[in-house]
């Protein structure tokens, strides 16, 4: 079967809950998304509020206090808030490349600390993490017991390495600028790593699918044997489609289909969402003319607007102090979409107001350069 790039697109929407906004429980959600890009604390929250009905920040903070969901670096060494029980999984499928990268870096050889002697240190130092601890702790320690001269290298290197998720600390958006991390309280994974690759793309394609092997690499890093291995474990379970390209494209059995008509009323995203990012082809969400637009060479994702669930603009807090919402439309947009903007606008101008107004106001540079078709102020 050929699928069409609109369903394609619906598909994607409905199972990130961009579709509508669902009456969810911020756990569930979590897990139905499969994971929100965490490198700004606001991601999570402004992540969940595009997707659940009248979402109360509380909730993700309940969330994290509880460990229900936990913040860490995993998919494309990037900090990601997952669930806790798809945590264990995740770090299993992610660490041995993480491994190679991290421990044959200078940023690491340069402490004079073996492999061998790095992973004698490794359950110290989680042990020491059962209580949050911050990084000049945690780097304290390492030199106390390996030498003066390894505690930042060896942190650098475990950090990424390690069962160790961000501690909360408070804060607008439950984390600040300062981490502090917190050894991992969920069961180990049991099985191989294969095993646990094979449950990293399962919950990617419940969450993104239909997708290729390629797309899997995208969201990941991961190199293509290793998914190739998962994909072999999961090889009775998936069902394949073609792409409106002829390419194939897998996908779980019972993934959403919504109709291709369904509407899709505009969004504001946040930075660095992964909807936007979580493709080799983005044009799935995201028009190839945007692509550059939208995406920075550094790695940055603008906050984006969805218009009928593809990116037509971007948004941010307004630059001076008036309150609003500024959005820059790369092309025209009709008056109804307008107003239902000015609705969510107001939505959003509300949210953070609580929270941090001036959300992403660091990034404000980018804006300097965008091309616009039509730029307003909303809910100001």
């Amino acid at each position: 079967m050929r699928l069409t790039a609109r369903q394609l697109n619906r598909a994607t929407l409905a199972r990130q809950l961009l579709l509508r906004r669902r009456r969810i429980e911020v756990v569930d959600a979590v897990h139905a998304v499969a994971a929100l890009q965490a490198q700004s604390p606001a991601g999570p929250y402004l992540g969940l509020w595009n997707r659940v009905s009248s979402f109360d920040a509380a909730d993700l903070d309940r969330a994290y206090a509880e460990h229900q969901v936990v913040k860490a670096s995993l998919m494309r060494m990037t900090r990601h808030t997952v669930t806790a029980e798809d945590y264990p999984a995740f770090h299993v499928a992610m660490v041995e490349d993480l491994r190679r990268g991290r421990l044959g870096d200078p940023r690491f050889t340069v402490g004079g600390v073996s492999i061998d002697e790095a992973d004698a240190l490794m359950p110290h130092v989680i042990a020491f993490a059962a209580d949050a601890r911050t990084k000049a702790e945690l780097e304290a320690m390492i030199a106390e017991r390996a030498g003066t001269d390894a505690g930042k290298p060896v942190w650098w290197a475990y950090r990424y390495l390690t069962p160790i998720v961000h501690a909360p600390t408070g804060g607008p958006w439950s984390f600040g600028d300062r981490p502090s991390y917190l050894a991992a309280r969920v069961e180990p994974f049991v099985g191989e790593r294969a095993a646990a690759i094979a449950v990293l793309i399962r919950r990617y394609l419940e969450a993104f699918g239909p997708a290729s092997a390629t797309d899997i690499g995208m969201f990941t890093m991961l190199p293509q044997p290793p998914i190739k291995a998962g994909l072999a474990l999961l090889a009775d379970e998936l069902v394949k489609y073609e792409g409106p390209d002829g390419k194939p494209l897998l996908d779980v059995p019972d993934g959403q289909w919504p109709p291709e008509d369904s509407p899709a009323r505009p969004r504001l995203l946040p930075m660095w969402d992964n909807v936007l990012t979580a493709y080799r082809d983005r044009s799935r969400v995201v028009p190839e003319a945007y692509r550059r637009v939208i995406g920075k060479n550094n790695g940055d994702t603008l906050p984006s607007v969805l218009v009928d669930g593809y990116v037509a603009g971007v948004w941010r807090p307004a630059p001076d102090a008036n309150g609003g919402i500024e959005v820059t439309a790369f092309h025209r947009l009709d008056a109804a979409t307008w107003d239902q903007l000015e609705s969510e606008a107001r939505s959003l101008v509300s949210f953070l107001r609580e929270r941090q107004p001036d959300v992403y106001r660091r990034y404000g540079h980018w804006w300097k350069t965008l091309p616009s078709a039509e730029v307003r102020m909303l809910a100001g």
